[in-house]
Order: C-alpha cells, then sequence, then structure tokens
C-alpha cells in the first residue's frame, strides 16, 4: 500500500477471483475425403456446395457436411487441434516472480542504507542479531522498517523535490520501495495472487507495461492532492491489475461465460480494498489513481479476439475456416480509442500541473474524504511537528513546540541522527 511518512502505512489483503474460462472457439469443419475430391472437381475449399435436386424438379443450393470428420491424412489429432483449439495460448509466468524479488532485494537495500545503529538515538530492534539491518522501534515504525531519510534517499516519492528539483523519476522509484517488512510481506502477497494469473494469460509485455504504468498513474494522482511527507509502496499499481481486470471483462464481455456472477464479484472485492484507504495514515490517492490508470489501461492493452475468430493461418492444412468473422467487435474498438485518448490526456495535464506546483486540493474542497474519513476514533489532520533544539557537547536538547515536552538526548560524536524522527517521537 502506499505510504508517506505522516501516514503509517497500513496494508491491505487481496482476494483473487478466478476469473471465469473463456469459451471455446467452435470446431472447423474438415476438408473433403480424396475420393470426393476427386469425383467433384469444383471443391476447392473445407466446405463444398452441392446442387441438390426438389422434389418439384428445382435446383436449391447447399452447404454440405463433411463426410468425415477425421483429420487429413499424415496429420495428428493432437497436433491438429493443440494451437487453436484451446481459447488462448497460456504464457509461462516469470515476470511477476521477478518483481517480487526486485521489491524484496530493494528492501534489504534500504534497510542496509538505513543503518539504525548508527542513526537511532531511541534504540534498534533486533540490533544485536541483524546489525546495521535492524528495525526502527515499534513506536517509530510499527511495519518493522527504514526510516524516513532512507526511503527518500532510496527514492521515495517526494513532492517538494519532484516540484522544485523536477526529480520526476521518484513517481516510478516509489513503487518499488516499501516502509516496512509486513508492508513488502502483504503487497508482494497480492502481487502473487493476481499477477501471476494475468501474466500467464497475457504474457510478460502486457502485463509489464500494465503494472508500471499503473504505477506511474497512482503515485502522479498521490502527488497532486498529498503535497507533504513521503511516500512509497505497490499498491497503486496492485490497484492498476485490479481495475485491469474489471475493463478486461467489459471489453471481452462477449466470450466469456457467468459474466454477471464474475463481475459482481469483481467490485465487491474492489470495493473493500478501496473502503480500507478511508482509514488514516493510508495513501487513498495512490489506490484510486492506480485503479483509474489500469481501468483504461485494460481496455488498451486486454483487448482478446471475439467469440469464434480464428487465425486462419492457425489451422491446419486442409481446412478452412467456416465463417469469417472480424477479429474484434465495433465496441471494442471504441473502447480502445477513448482509453488511449484519457490515459495520455491524464498523464500530460498531470504532470504538467505537477511539475508547476498544482495542489488539487485547492480546487477540490471535499476530495480529501477520498484518502481519510474522520470519526470520533481517529484525526485525520496531519500532526504539524515543530521543535527546539539546543546542544552542548555530546548533549542535545530538544523541546516540541505542541505539546511542551522536553528532553535530553547523549549524541555521541561518531553517529548522526535524525533530528526529524526525535521530534515526532517526542511530539507524539
Amino acid at each position: 500500500m502506499a505510504t508517506n511518512n505522516n501516514k503509517t502505512p497500513n496494508d491491505f489483503e487481496i482476494t483473487v477471483m478466478s476469473s471465469p474460462r473463456p469459451r471455446p472457439p467452435p470446431p472447423l469443419e474438415a476438408a473433403s475425403s480424396p475420393a470426393e475430391t476427386e469425383s467433384t472437381s469444383s471443391t476447392t475449399t473445407a466446405t463444398r456446395r452441392t446442387s441438390v435436386s426438389s422434389p418439384g424438379g428445382a435446383s436449391s443450393s447447399s452447404s454440405s457436411r463433411p463426410a468425415s470428420t477425421a483429420p487429413p491424412r499424415g496429420i495428428p489429432e493432437t497436433a491438429m487441434y493443440s494451437d487453436f483449439l484451446s481459447p488462448f495460448k497460456r504464457h509461462f509466468p516469470w515476470m511477476v516472480p521477478g518483481f517480487v524479488v526486485a521489491n524484496i532485494v530493494l528492501f534489504v537495500i534500504t534497510m542496509y542504507e538505513n543503518n539504525c545503529p548508527q542513526t537511532s538515538a531511541t534504540g534498534c530492534l533486533g540490533a544485536k542479531f541483524l546489525g546495521r539491518f535492524s528495525f526502527l522501534p515499534l513506536k517509530d515504525n510499527p511495519l518493522l522498517g527504514p526510516s524516513s531519510p532512507a526511503l527518500d534517499k532510496m527514492g521515495a516519492l517526494t513532492v517538494a523535490k519532484v516540484v522544485t528539483q523536477h526529480q520526476v523519476w521518484r513517481l516510478l522509484t516509489c513503487i518499488w520501495l516499501h516502509g516496512g517488512v509486513f508492508h513488502v510481506l502483504a503487497n508482494m502477497l497480492s502481487l502473487l495472487f493476481i499477477g501471476i494469473r494475468l501474466e500467464q494469460e497475457f504474457g510478460f509485455v502486457r502485463i509489464g507495461f500494465l503494472y508500471v504504468l499503473s504505477g506511474f498513474g497512482g503515485s502522479l494522482t498521490s502527488a497532486l492532492f498529498i503535497q507533504e511527507g513521503i511516500s512509497v509502496g505497490a499498491s497503486g499499481a496492485l490497484f492498476g491489475l485490479l481495475g485491469a481486470m474489471l475493463s478486461e471483462l467489459f471489453t471481452n464481455w462477449t466470450i466469456y461465460a457467468n459474466k454477471l456472477a464474475a463481475l459482481l464479484t469483481l467490485i465487491v472485492i474492489i470495493s473493500i480494498n478501496l473502503a480500507v484507504g478511508i482509514l488514516p495514515k493510508v495513501d487513498n490517492f495512490a489506490h484510486i489513481g492506480g485503479f483509474l490508470s489500469g481501468f483504461l489501461l485494460g481496455f488498451v492493452l486486454l483487448i482478446r479476439p471475439q467469440f469464434g475468430w480464428i487465425s486462419q493461418k492457425k489451422a491446419p492444412p486442409g481446412y478452412m475456416i467456416n465463417c469469417v468473422k472480424s477479429k474484434h467487435k465495433p465496441y471494442q474498438y471504441v473502447f480502445w480509442v477513448i482509453s488511449l485518448i484519457l490515459l495520455i490526456a491524464g498523464y500530460t495535464v498531470g504532470l504538467i500541473l505537477l511539475l508547476r506546483g498544482g495542489n488539487l486540493n485547492n480546487h477540490c474542497s471535499w476530495c480529501r474524504y477520498l484518502s481519510c474519513v474522520p470519526t470520533p476514533w481517529w484525526n485525520c489532520k496531519a500532526q504539524q511537528l515543530s521543535c527546539q533544539s539546543s546542544q552542548m557537547g555530546s548533549q542535545l536538547n530538544m523541546t516540541c513546540t505542541s505539546n511542551g515536552k522536553s528532553k535530553a538526548y547523549t549524541m555521541p560524536g561518531d553517529k548522526q541522527f535524525d533530528l526529524q524522527q526525535l521530534c515526532a517521537q517526542l511530539c507524539s
């Protein structure tokens, strides 16, 4: 789940439904037997037209059934049907597991850069066994992870740096970083459950583009609404995969059975996970932006041929498709064009607004409730941290101006502590 340093990342679990199996294409009609070919010189295709005399003496033209449904001589039946009888090609999923490994490796590198024993004045969790890979105390990071400066160094989304220093690459790098062990574990399990099935059906190229572009859309949306703190997490890309599953069901509607049951199940799953985003300390704008991006990308990248269409070049020798159908239906082309236009326009306008320092909260007074709904049990307003500090030798005296608390810290000369982290702990 996408998180920011003012919002402790609480992640979600995604329950994945199995999509309805597409209907198989209709059987192909076999070619005429050799004897029929010799007796009828006009037979040139697998489906032949013959002249039949009616009782009244009139002749009528009709399509005859082939004398035999067996494959032509020399063509094994398994070879004849293996390429085109199954609805769609199945791909071996290697990219999604590769993404999981990459996220885990980057988390380990982040913990190495964090170096808690050298940067934390409040102690570390597991320092005796993990050394510099140890975690911040649970009161500082309940997800067992690094500090905000370490995430920022690794490429977390920081709106100020994107706007003032034009570090647009942070919109992409942040989706590969996570705020803690629980955060990366929940997101990677969700990616495996959702992504492997999609990669098997559509291949690594389309699902790879879908994942990255959805994550970019989620980061862009988050940056336009949440201007403070830093944000990390792959949940925007994960919601993009969910959105693509929904649009794929719409655009390939005619090839599926049990459509309504599949649609209702998918809507319930998406609604539950979006509802989790209205809790505090969760960046729901990344979820919404990723979902909308993935929904539009699904119409562009996951379009399938309509039921009954089979490529002529995949039919075995001696066979011909018994009816000519266009590869896609007109409504699929309409969805494709509209979605592509909206994607290009959305990404372009969003980037221009962000680089100009735009804040969409100024134009939408109610949008903040999409990310957090205030209740008697929690407060959605970000806490403003302000501390005054003075240092004499190795002793640091710090006072929180918000609540008046003061505390003295011992600062060994060989350590560099995160003063912002100390202030946040003192003011909490």
